[in-house]
């Protein structure tokens, strides 16, 4: 393409979401079938994780398949809750630390086949933590850590918590690296943008398959790793769940039923910590937008932020955006200078 052909250092920045960051990996598909080479990547949260796999090799069809195959349910009894320690986070990590190091591997940064940048957030000081020396997972393992959801992770002599709260498309970070021309995927809508997105989706209905690179049949490596360690750690804890959910059902016989002057539409205390800081983090994501040369931005505002069994739609989105964008004036991507 002519646009990247003026410009020597292509930087890939993919922006915090949970679930629809998923279509992270779409994006990256058409960036590959476009032959856009990406020199370097900066990535927060879900952007992390993705970013990092993309980085070890240069490929993501090895995470694709994890994500289309694995079974998300399950992944729900990975959270390895510990009364002793609830109130620093529901989830401690440790079992999802064990599953980062399966999918991306056990590597350092100075490992990876692209140059990667993660960012998190200092939780007792609220400033930004870039990192790029030591553990890829650990980072990682960072930068995912959504408050109150997860327990701060404790890197070196910091307790870090989700990038996305003070940088969730860090276009700053990917320009300090040394990129002279920048992608940016954001998978953060406003709350209206988002609303929306669900009522559209609600009135029809729309098949969909995965384009680009073919998903094979057979079970990769990697995905039968990550399937028997699901499955391990789920045997090691079933004891303890049980334990769990029998104090939860005493907890709920001794606490009075909703009174009836709440609605009981009323969000959850998830769903408020979740709209809270991604409407934050989207204000923060108008500013940076007008530093990148081409803003990628899926149609995914119906897809929840737990909702990763929706990934196959989520990819086939991040798709059809970036291609849009790379052709120059489709709504999928805004293509400057």
């Amino acid at each position: 393409m002519e646009f990247f052909k003026k410009k020597k250092k292509v930087g890939l920045v993919l922006g915090s979401g949970a679930a629809r960051g998923l279509a992270h990996i779409g994006v990256i598909k058409a960036l590959k079938e476009g032959n856009v080479h990406v020199d370097m990547i900066a990535g927060t949260s879900i952007g992390a994780l993705v970013g990092a796999c993309y980085a070890k090799k240069g490929e993501i069809a090895d995470f694709e398949e994890v994500v289309l195959k694995t079974d998300w349910k399950q992944l729900l009894q990975l959270a390895d809750l510990n009364l002793a320690v609830m109130f620093k986070g529901f989830v401690q990590g440790q079992k999802v630390k064990e599953l980062l190091k399966t999918i991306i591997g056990d590597i350092e940064f100075k490992d990876l086949k692209i140059p990667l940048a993660v960012v998190a957030t200092d939780v007792n000081t609220g400033e930004e933590v870039i990192i790029e020396k030591g553990s890829v997972a650990e980072a990682v393992r960072a930068s995912i850590s959504i408050p109150v959801v997860f327990m701060p992770t404790k890197f070196k002599d910091k307790f870090l918590v989700d990038g996305g709260i003070v940088n969730p498309v860090p276009v700053d970070v990917i320009k300090k690296m040394g990129a002279t021309s920048i992608i940016v995927c954001n998978v953060i809508q406003s709350l209206s943008e988002r609303k929306a997105a669900k009522k559209q989706k609600n009135l029809k209905t729309k098949e969909t398959k995965v384009v680009g690179e073919k998903i094979v049949s057979d079970k990769s490596v990697l995905f039968t790793a990550l399937d028997n360690q699901i499955n391990s750690i789920i045997r090691e804890n079933s004891g303890k769940m049980e334990k769990f959910q029998k104090v939860v059902n005493d907890l709920k016989r001794k606490i009075p039923g909703i009174p009836q002057d709440v609605d009981a539409n009323t969000p959850n205390i998830f769903d408020v910590l979740v709209q809270v800081l991604y409407a934050m983090e989207y204000e923060i994501v108008k500013l940076k937008a007008q530093e990148a040369d081409i803003m990628i931005e899926p149609d995914i505002g119906n897809i929840a932020t737990l909702e990763f069994y929706r990934g196959e739609e989520a990819i086939l989105e991040g798709y059809k955006a970036a291609r849009e964008a790379l052709l120059v004036g489709g709504k999928g991507g805004r293509p400057r200078n």
